[in-house]
């Protein structure tokens, strides 16, 4: 059996995996540091009209975002 065009398209598939995972914690990033960034009425649907998602899923994202953050002393 050969199996040398599975594994290239294995190997491929584990990349594009990587690189989507990759997109999408620098997507979230993005979003929370403009959302942090001089905050105005709206800023929830400009981010959510840039990135598709739903006004809830960035509240989700923000209460997360918040969760994480250390607490200043």
């Amino acid at each position: 059996m050969d199996t040398a065009k599975l594994e290239l398209a294995a190997q491929r598939y584990r990349e594009a995996e990587a690189a989507l995972d990759a997109a999408r914690v620098d997507l979230r990033s993005e979003a929370v540091a403009a959302m942090r960034q001089d905050p105005q009425r709206g800023d929830q649907a400009v981010v959510s009209r840039i990135t598709g998602w739903s006004r809830e899923q960035i509240r989700l994202l923000m209460k997360a975002a918040d969760e994480d953050r250390p607490s200043k002393p």
